[in-house]
């Protein structure tokens, strides 16, 4: 059954009669068409006995037509008034609509107004938002492939980058020169925006690449991934410059064996939070467990953030073919910032990282 025969059949056994379907991510998963429309309006509209049709800009027209869509393509130009033009559509199809599915984590309020304003006798109580994100939830063999050629890039860009690195150099050079490289080999586009972190600028988790100089003797982080045919991938490493101190090696091999841990310990059958236990425990008994200030991992594959999400709390157990990050991190203000991040997917006795860069620490520069 393919994954619009699945929609169809969801749509059929919660007697919706139709989903629209907004999110261009689960577009994408469904169709192979990825376009960020911004404030356009971009639809799929599926059935549960009839065929799904598109509704996007008349600029994507053909774009979606070129990824095998099969299905009738319905454009609109600027000037037009979409939601009319969707309404006419619909009602070709099913003249006076009553119960209509929503991906409710992704559609605006505004959006959800002007549903409700062309189909005025409609319910909109279906939420199909927790469905897509089971049938994300776990991986295909080809789906696998793809993160797995994704994962030999984000090692590329790895080289790349750790041979940019010397004293005197910026964060945001670094991070040029490693996508510079990737664009010469055909790789146009990244997970996120690359994350160059030096010294004690590493200890922000979530800060962002920018004119900070490295300096000799310190820790030098990065978060990167590349994008493959619409799926992700994400790592981290962190390497050294010079002779860093003491207290950053010592933050550097407790990170480590935390992540390393866990991912000898990610198997079928694990709960999601006992994986998180593993590395907070590691990391707290070596005295560091305040500066572990997020969750162990995230799902990811064609977003950078999906299910799983491995973290206390979660009673998920993991099963073959999800997919997710392993990144423990510890960040000390005024110290350093280390996190050591492989994506993994479940396998049928164990895991199988994306990502096989070493994580030994790295001498650089």
């Amino acid at each position: 059954m393919s994954k619009l025969q699945e929609i169809q059949k969801w749509t059929a056994e919660n007697h919706a009669d139709f989903a629209y379907i907004s999110n261009p991510k689960t577009i994408q998963y469904l169709t192979g068409f990825y376009s960020d429309p911004i404030e356009r309006v971009l639809a799929l509209i599926v059935f549960p006995d009839q065929d799904p049709f598109m509704f996007a800009p008349a600029l994507e027209v053909e774009a979606i037509k070129d990824t095998g869509f099969t299905y009738p393509v319905y454009g609109y130009l600027d000037h037009e008034n979409p939601w009319k033009m969707i309404a006419t559509d619909v009602q070709k199809r099913v003249a006076s609509p009553k119960n209509i599915a929503l991906e409710k984590s992704q559609l605006t309020v505004e959006r959800l107004e002007f549903l409700r304003e062309i189909f005025p006798s409609a319910a909109f109580n279906l939420d199909i938002t927790d469905f897509i994100t089971q049938l994300r939830l776990i991986k295909s063999d080809d789906e696998i492939k793809e993160l797995e050629i994704a994962g030999k890039w984000a090692d590329f860009a790895f080289e790349k980058g750790f041979a940019a690195v010397k004293a005197g150099v910026t964060e945001g050079q670094v991070a040029a020169e490693l996508q510079y490289a990737l664009m010469q080999n055909g790789i146009m586009e990244m997970s996120f925006a690359t994350l160059i972190q030096a010294g004690a600028h590493a200890a922000e988790p979530h800060g962002a690449t920018n004119a900070t100089k490295i300096e000799n003797n310190e820790l030098v982080l990065f978060d990167l991934g590349t994008v493959w045919n619409g799926y992700i991938s994400d790592a981290s490493r962190t390497v050294a410059v010079g002779k860093p101190t003491d207290k950053q090696l010592d933050i550097y091999k407790v990170c480590l064996e935390a992540q390393l841990a866990a991912q000898d310990a990610a198997k079928p059958g694990i709960t999601a939070a006992s994986l998180d236990k593993i590395a907070r425990d590691i990391i707290e008994k070596a005295g560091y467990g305040e500066y572990f200030i997020h969750r162990l991992g995230h799902g990811m594959g064609m977003s950078e953030h999906e299910f799983p999400s491995i973290m206390e709390g979660n009673d998920m157990i993991l099963k073959p073919g999800m997919c997710f990050s392993i990144e423990p991190g510890i960040y000390i203000p005024n110290v350093a910032g280390v996190r050591i991040e492989d994506c993994v997917h479940i396998t049928d006795d164990g895991c199988a990282p994306f990502t096989h860069t070493s994580k030994e620490l790295t001498y650089v520069g």
